[in-house]
Protein backbone atom coordinates (compact mmCIF):
# COMPACT_ATOMS: atom_id res chain seq x y z
CA UNK A 1 0.00 0.00 0.00
CA UNK A 2 1.12 3.54 -0.95
CA UNK A 3 2.23 5.91 1.90
CA UNK A 4 -0.56 8.11 0.81
CA UNK A 5 -3.40 5.44 0.79
CA UNK A 6 -2.45 5.14 4.28
CA UNK A 7 -2.69 8.39 5.14
CA UNK A 8 -5.91 9.09 3.38
CA UNK A 9 -7.66 5.90 5.43
CA UNK A 10 -6.50 7.20 8.69
CA UNK A 11 -7.91 10.84 8.07
CA UNK A 12 -10.88 9.29 6.41
CA UNK A 13 -11.63 7.00 9.64
CA UNK A 14 -10.73 10.21 11.78
CA UNK A 15 -13.32 12.63 10.05
CA UNK A 16 -15.91 9.81 10.34
CA UNK A 17 -15.11 10.03 13.86
CA UNK A 18 -15.79 13.31 14.48
CA UNK A 19 -19.28 14.11 15.81
CA UNK A 20 -22.19 13.85 13.24
CA UNK A 21 -22.97 17.64 14.31
CA UNK A 22 -19.89 19.13 14.02
CA UNK A 23 -20.37 20.14 10.23
CA UNK A 24 -24.29 20.81 9.80
CA UNK A 25 -25.90 23.27 7.02
CA UNK A 26 -27.46 26.48 8.57
CA UNK A 27 -28.77 28.20 5.63
CA UNK A 28 -28.36 28.67 1.99
CA UNK A 29 -29.80 30.90 -1.50
CA UNK A 30 -29.42 31.15 -4.74
CA UNK A 31 -28.52 35.00 -4.26
CA UNK A 32 -27.55 36.30 -7.73
CA UNK A 33 -28.20 35.64 -11.60
CA UNK A 34 -25.71 33.29 -12.07
CA UNK A 35 -27.55 31.22 -9.36
CA UNK A 36 -24.17 30.84 -6.74
CA UNK A 37 -24.31 28.10 -4.59
CA UNK A 38 -24.09 30.05 -0.77
CA UNK A 39 -24.50 28.70 2.53
CA UNK A 40 -23.58 29.33 6.24
CA UNK A 41 -21.94 25.78 7.81
CA UNK A 42 -21.03 24.92 11.08
CA UNK A 43 -17.57 23.18 11.55
CA UNK A 44 -17.39 23.30 15.48
CA UNK A 45 -18.21 25.62 17.90
CA UNK A 46 -18.51 28.88 16.94
CA UNK A 47 -16.64 28.30 13.78
CA UNK A 48 -18.43 28.61 10.13
CA UNK A 49 -17.56 28.19 6.36
CA UNK A 50 -18.97 30.21 4.38
CA UNK A 51 -19.71 28.98 1.06
CA UNK A 52 -19.83 30.51 -2.46
CA UNK A 53 -19.99 28.13 -5.25
CA UNK A 54 -16.35 26.40 -5.15
CA UNK A 55 -14.52 28.74 -2.74
CA UNK A 56 -14.81 28.92 1.36
CA UNK A 57 -14.33 31.70 3.67
CA UNK A 58 -13.73 31.17 7.48
CA UNK A 59 -16.48 32.98 9.60
CA UNK A 60 -15.94 33.04 13.51
CA UNK A 61 -18.77 34.22 16.25
CA UNK A 62 -16.78 36.11 19.11
CA UNK A 63 -18.06 37.17 21.92
CA UNK A 64 -16.75 41.19 20.68
CA UNK A 65 -17.91 40.48 16.65
CA UNK A 66 -16.98 38.39 14.10
CA UNK A 67 -14.36 37.52 12.27
CA UNK A 68 -14.18 36.65 9.10
CA UNK A 69 -11.03 35.35 6.81
CA UNK A 70 -11.14 35.77 2.71
CA UNK A 71 -13.96 38.22 1.06
CA UNK A 72 -13.83 35.68 -1.56
CA UNK A 73 -15.65 38.54 -3.73
CA UNK A 74 -17.90 41.78 -3.17
CA UNK A 75 -20.99 39.77 -4.36
CA UNK A 76 -20.35 36.71 -1.85
CA UNK A 77 -19.19 39.00 0.74
CA UNK A 78 -22.39 41.16 0.40
CA UNK A 79 -24.48 38.47 0.62
CA UNK A 80 -22.47 36.76 3.92
CA UNK A 81 -22.82 40.54 5.90
CA UNK A 82 -26.95 40.55 4.82
CA UNK A 83 -27.09 37.01 5.88
CA UNK A 84 -25.18 36.66 9.26
CA UNK A 85 -28.49 37.19 11.10
CA UNK A 86 -28.37 32.91 10.54
CA UNK A 87 -25.91 32.61 13.27
CA UNK A 88 -25.49 35.72 15.49
CA UNK A 89 -26.55 39.45 15.79
CA UNK A 90 -23.29 40.98 15.67
CA UNK A 91 -20.95 42.75 13.24
CA UNK A 92 -18.66 41.98 11.33
CA UNK A 93 -15.27 43.66 12.92
CA UNK A 94 -12.19 41.92 11.60
CA UNK A 95 -10.96 40.79 8.09
CA UNK A 96 -8.33 38.73 7.85
CA UNK A 97 -6.52 38.29 3.88
CA UNK A 98 -5.13 34.26 3.86
CA UNK A 99 -3.29 35.88 0.60
CA UNK A 100 -4.11 38.35 -2.29
CA UNK A 101 -5.37 36.15 -5.01
CA UNK A 102 -8.37 38.23 -6.48
CA UNK A 103 -10.57 35.02 -6.62
CA UNK A 104 -10.37 34.95 -2.59
CA UNK A 105 -9.12 38.28 -1.85
CA UNK A 106 -11.80 40.69 -4.00
CA UNK A 107 -14.61 42.66 -2.17
CA UNK A 108 -12.49 43.86 1.08
CA UNK A 109 -14.20 46.89 1.01
CA UNK A 110 -17.88 46.03 1.92
CA UNK A 111 -16.53 44.92 5.34
CA UNK A 112 -13.40 47.62 5.40
CA UNK A 113 -16.15 50.77 4.51
CA UNK A 114 -17.97 49.02 7.44
CA UNK A 115 -15.41 49.43 10.07
CA UNK A 116 -13.45 46.21 9.78
CA UNK A 117 -9.90 45.93 10.95
CA UNK A 118 -8.35 44.36 8.04
CA UNK A 119 -5.23 42.35 8.40
CA UNK A 120 -2.74 40.70 6.29
CA UNK A 121 0.60 39.61 5.59
CA UNK A 122 3.66 42.22 4.68
CA UNK A 123 4.18 40.93 1.60
CA UNK A 124 0.14 41.80 0.54
CA UNK A 125 0.33 44.38 -2.15
CA UNK A 126 -0.13 47.94 -0.61
CA UNK A 127 -3.93 47.50 -1.40
CA UNK A 128 -5.90 44.23 -1.80
CA UNK A 129 -8.55 45.35 -4.02
CA UNK A 130 -8.82 48.74 -3.05
CA UNK A 131 -8.85 47.79 0.75
CA UNK A 132 -5.39 48.76 2.37
CA UNK A 133 -4.51 46.94 5.79
CA UNK A 134 -4.69 48.11 8.80
CA UNK A 135 -2.34 45.53 10.16
CA UNK A 136 0.72 43.60 8.73
CA UNK A 137 2.92 40.99 10.28
CA UNK A 138 5.79 38.90 9.15
CA UNK A 139 6.16 35.25 10.16
CA UNK A 140 3.53 34.89 13.50
CA UNK A 141 0.84 36.81 15.08
CA UNK A 142 -1.93 35.88 17.10
CA UNK A 143 -4.99 38.29 17.16
CA UNK A 144 -7.67 37.85 20.20
CA UNK A 145 -10.96 38.91 19.78
CA UNK A 146 -14.25 38.25 22.14
CA UNK A 147 -12.37 35.11 23.85
CA UNK A 148 -11.10 33.49 20.86
CA UNK A 149 -7.51 33.28 19.55
CA UNK A 150 -6.79 33.33 15.86
CA UNK A 151 -2.76 31.98 15.58
CA UNK A 152 -2.06 33.75 11.78
CA UNK A 153 1.47 31.76 10.43
CA UNK A 154 3.04 33.05 7.52
CA UNK A 155 3.86 29.67 4.89
CA UNK A 156 6.18 31.06 2.80
CA UNK A 157 6.74 31.65 -0.55
CA UNK A 158 5.17 29.12 -3.05
CA UNK A 159 1.85 29.20 -4.10
CA UNK A 160 1.90 33.00 -3.64
CA UNK A 161 4.34 34.72 -1.36
CA UNK A 162 1.75 35.95 1.33
CA UNK A 163 -0.25 33.10 2.12
CA UNK A 164 -1.10 32.43 5.55
CA UNK A 165 -2.94 29.63 7.97
CA UNK A 166 -5.22 30.53 10.36
CA UNK A 167 -5.56 28.42 13.40
CA UNK A 168 -8.82 29.26 15.58
CA UNK A 169 -8.72 28.57 19.08
CA UNK A 170 -10.48 27.12 20.82
CA UNK A 171 -12.12 25.12 18.69
CA UNK A 172 -8.87 24.07 17.06
CA UNK A 173 -10.13 24.49 13.21
CA UNK A 174 -7.28 25.49 10.52
CA UNK A 175 -7.88 26.98 7.49
CA UNK A 176 -6.02 26.76 4.97
CA UNK A 177 -6.51 28.00 1.53
CA UNK A 178 -4.80 27.15 -1.92
CA UNK A 179 -1.71 24.96 -0.59
CA UNK A 180 -4.00 21.80 0.11
CA UNK A 181 -7.41 20.53 0.58
CA UNK A 182 -8.46 17.06 2.04
CA UNK A 183 -8.41 14.41 -0.50
CA UNK A 184 -7.97 16.57 -3.66
CA UNK A 185 -5.72 17.18 -6.31
CA UNK A 186 -3.47 20.69 -6.36
CA UNK A 187 -5.33 23.25 -8.53
CA UNK A 188 -4.80 22.46 -12.47
CA UNK A 189 -1.02 22.86 -13.86
CA UNK A 190 -0.03 25.06 -10.46
CA UNK A 191 -0.12 28.22 -12.27
CA UNK A 192 2.58 30.72 -11.21
CA UNK A 193 4.41 28.89 -8.72
CA UNK A 194 6.95 27.86 -7.13
CA UNK A 195 6.14 24.07 -6.73
CA UNK A 196 9.48 22.80 -4.22
CA UNK A 197 8.17 26.24 -2.16
CA UNK A 198 4.38 24.44 -2.34
CA UNK A 199 5.32 21.32 -0.89
CA UNK A 200 7.81 23.05 1.90
CA UNK A 201 4.30 25.42 2.73
CA UNK A 202 2.15 22.47 3.19
CA UNK A 203 5.21 20.97 5.79
CA UNK A 204 4.46 24.22 7.39
CA UNK A 205 0.44 23.22 7.85
CA UNK A 206 1.59 20.01 9.14
CA UNK A 207 3.66 21.66 11.81
CA UNK A 208 0.81 23.76 13.16
CA UNK A 209 -1.56 22.56 15.95
CA UNK A 210 -4.85 22.04 15.06
CA UNK A 211 -7.31 18.83 14.67
CA UNK A 212 -9.82 20.05 12.05
CA UNK A 213 -8.73 21.50 8.77
CA UNK A 214 -10.81 23.52 7.16
CA UNK A 215 -10.25 24.50 3.46
CA UNK A 216 -10.67 27.35 0.89
CA UNK A 217 -12.00 24.73 -1.42
CA UNK A 218 -13.28 21.19 -0.79
CA UNK A 219 -14.98 19.03 2.13
CA UNK A 220 -14.00 19.84 5.73
CA UNK A 221 -11.30 17.15 7.01
CA UNK A 222 -8.13 16.65 9.72
CA UNK A 223 -4.38 17.83 9.77
CA UNK A 224 -3.58 14.24 8.37
CA UNK A 225 -5.17 15.01 5.29
CA UNK A 226 -2.23 18.05 4.96
CA UNK A 227 0.35 15.33 4.78
CA UNK A 228 -1.79 13.17 2.25
CA UNK A 229 -1.48 16.43 0.02
CA UNK A 230 2.27 16.84 0.51
CA UNK A 231 2.95 13.45 -0.31
CA UNK A 232 1.17 13.52 -3.41
CA UNK A 233 3.55 16.13 -4.53
CA UNK A 234 6.27 14.70 -3.95
CA UNK A 235 4.93 11.21 -5.31
CA UNK A 236 4.14 12.92 -8.61
CA UNK A 237 7.32 14.99 -8.71
CA UNK A 238 9.52 12.24 -7.99
CA UNK A 239 7.52 10.10 -10.89
CA UNK A 240 7.43 12.76 -13.77
CA UNK A 241 10.80 13.56 -12.73
CA UNK A 242 11.96 9.91 -13.46
CA UNK A 243 9.80 9.70 -17.10
CA UNK A 244 11.96 12.90 -18.03
CA UNK A 245 15.28 11.93 -16.74
CA UNK A 246 14.37 8.29 -18.85
CA UNK A 247 14.12 10.87 -22.07
CA UNK A 248 10.09 10.29 -22.57
CA UNK A 249 8.29 13.15 -23.87
CA UNK A 250 5.64 15.55 -21.94
CA UNK A 251 2.96 13.56 -23.96
CA UNK A 252 4.73 10.12 -22.83
CA UNK A 253 4.85 11.37 -18.92
CA UNK A 254 1.24 12.01 -19.12
CA UNK A 255 -0.03 8.92 -20.27
CA UNK A 256 2.52 6.88 -17.67
CA UNK A 257 2.19 9.17 -14.95
CA UNK A 258 -1.48 7.96 -13.68
CA UNK A 259 -1.32 8.34 -10.71
CA UNK A 260 -4.19 5.91 -10.34
CA UNK A 261 -4.23 5.31 -6.53
CA UNK A 262 -5.56 9.11 -6.00
CA UNK A 263 -8.27 8.51 -8.81
CA UNK A 264 -10.51 8.76 -6.12
CA UNK A 265 -9.73 11.97 -4.81
CA UNK A 266 -11.73 15.39 -5.71
CA UNK A 267 -10.68 16.95 -9.56
CA UNK A 268 -9.42 13.72 -10.57
CA UNK A 269 -10.50 13.29 -13.70
CA UNK A 270 -10.11 17.35 -14.80
CA UNK A 271 -6.90 18.20 -13.15
CA UNK A 272 -4.12 14.72 -13.38
CA UNK A 273 -3.03 15.45 -16.58
CA UNK A 274 -2.62 19.16 -16.03
CA UNK A 275 -0.51 18.54 -13.02
CA UNK A 276 1.44 16.34 -14.93
CA UNK A 277 2.36 18.91 -17.65
CA UNK A 278 2.48 21.67 -14.72
CA UNK A 279 4.58 19.46 -13.37
CA UNK A 280 6.72 18.68 -16.10
CA UNK A 281 7.02 22.29 -17.24
CA UNK A 282 8.35 23.17 -13.96
CA UNK A 283 10.88 20.67 -13.72
CA UNK A 284 12.05 21.78 -16.57
CA UNK A 285 11.94 25.44 -16.61
CA UNK A 286 14.10 24.82 -13.25
CA UNK A 287 16.61 22.50 -14.24
CA UNK A 288 15.60 19.49 -12.53
CA UNK A 289 14.40 17.11 -15.41
CA UNK A 290 17.90 16.77 -16.16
Amino acid sequence: MRIAQAFAGAALAAVMALSAGAVIALGAGAATAQDAKRAIVQVKGDVYRFQNNFHYSLVTVTGAGVVVVDPINAEAATWLKANLGQITDKPITHLIYSHSHGDHASGGKVYADAGALVVAQENAPDAIDGVAPDIRFSGEMSLTVGGKTFELTYLGPGHGDDLIAVVVRPENVAFITDTAAPNRLPYRDFPRSDIDGWIDQIAVVEALDFDIFAPAHGAVGVKLDATAARVYMLELKDRVQRALRAGKTVDAVVADVTMAEYKDWGSYDNWRELNVRGMAKYLQDTGQAN
